[in-house]
């Protein structure tokens, strides 16, 4: 495996509670002015999306670490989840650019942009999903 993805035991449990976690999430992105709060909103999905290829990660026994953690669960997920196209992973590595520029320089996402991917982020997390509670069961 490559330096920063750690083997460990597989952890249903904790996988388990990030999921629980990642719905409460998507719960409260549903109730959310998506005029007002694009940016948090692309962020909240982000950080959902995160948290499912974290959990998928923790039920295969690995884990991320370090600088570029969040760069190598999308990298993991690109060459173990071939369900993926390169126009999904491409658009996870740009949230996770984009909710980089959220937390750390005050970036503002314009409301069209949320409009236009969130079919796609939808889709994503849809399969992440599907792929977690085939591997929790």
């Amino acid at each position: 495996m490559d330096e920063g993805i750690v083997k460990i035991s597989p952890d249903k449990e904790k996988a388990k509670s990030l999921f629980e976690m990642v719905n409460i999430t998507l719960e409260m992105i549903k109730s959310v002015d998506s005029k007002k709060f694009s940016s948090l909103i692309i962020k909240d999905y982000y950080e959902a999306i995160r948290g499912l290829v974290t959990a998928i990660l923790l039920v295969d026994g690995f884990k991320t670490e370090g600088e570029g953690a969040h760069k190598r669960l999308i990298d993991y997920l690109n060459v173990n989840y071939k369900q993926f196209s390169q126009y999904e992973i491409s658009l996870i590595d740009d949230l996770r650019i984009i909710r980089n520029r959220i937390a750390y320089e005050g970036f503002f996402v314009k409301e069209d942009y949320l409009e236009r991917k969130r079919k796609d982020i939808s889709s994503i997390i849809t399969k992440l999903v599907n792929i977690l509670k085939d591997k929790l069961r």
